[in-house]
């Protein structure tokens, strides 16, 4: 897992919140989504570490393999949905600038 990314995303939707709540014409729709897309990074963010952490107990000894384990699928899932929703956004995007005026 690439945390630089991860981190990236989370400072993309951080951005993307203040420009929304900063512009006078966004809707409360507007806000909303981007108050999801960054509850949704925080969430992916606040898995991976916790993931980090699991390990980090079990290279020390004071945490069990299976909840290593356990840890990591789960932020390896939250990390692929994220990633399958970012490439389905880039796609739409794409066919838009594809349609003609």
């Amino acid at each position: 897992m690439d945390l630089a990314a991860l981190r990236a995303y989370a400072q993309a939707a951080q951005a993307a919140g203040n420009a929304a709540g900063a512009a006078p014409a966004a809707g409360p729709q507007d806000t909303a989504f981007s108050g999801l897309v960054s509850d949704a990074v925080n969430s992916l963010q606040a898995s991976v570490s916790a993931a980090e952490t699991q390990t980090a107990d079990a290279v020390m000894g004071r945490a069990e393999l299976a909840d290593v384990v356990t840890a990591m699928a789960a932020a390896e899932v939250q990390l692929e949905t994220a990633i399958a929703v970012r490439d389905q956004v880039i796609r739409a995007y794409q066919e838009i600038l594809r349609m003609p005026i």
